[in-house]
């Protein structure tokens, strides 16, 4: 099997941005050799399928987003594996940096407006259970 070909034999030309998708890359470690998988969407093809074409894979991992710009023709590119396939709009998807980090922000606000209303019900939990214990006691206890 070629590098410019995937696992089911379609040229790695038909991919295009939108494109969610599997590469499989050979990694060399103390002499052997694994493969890694890196699963993500496609946010550009630049130069074609010419020698120097190349193909620009976008994934998020731990909250952190993750880019790889892959050769088409690369030796070290075991196969590509379609996993799914969306219309698009554009040629470059690189308006997805800003609207994932968009999403997090709200998210983090979101997170923080629910963490301060928790914080406030547990201080007023505190509170009232505070009152409690001091009209329990006698006056000269809660001196």
């Amino acid at each position: 099997m070629t590098a410019a070909k995937t696992k089911t034999g379609t040229k790695i030309s038909e991919l295009k941005p939108g494109d969610t998708v599997r590469v499989w890359q050979k990694i060399e470690e103390k002499g052997k050799t694994r493969l890694q998988a890196f699963e993500g969407l496609i946010l550009a093809r630049k130069h074609g399928s010419e020698a120097g074409g190349t193909f620009t894979v976008r994934k998020v991992a731990s909250g952190v987003g993750v880019e790889k710009i892959f050769p088409v023709h690369s030796p070290m590119i075991d196969r590509v594996e379609l996993v799914k396939r969306a219309r698009v709009r554009r040629a470059k998807l690189y308006y997805i940096r800003e609207k994932v980090a968009r999403e997090a922000r709200r998210q983090l606000r979101r997170s923080r407006l629910v963490s301060d209303a928790e914080n406030a019900e547990i201080n007023e939990g505190a509170a009232d259970a505070e009152v409690a214990s001091v009209s329990a006691g006698t006056p000269e206890e809660n001196k």
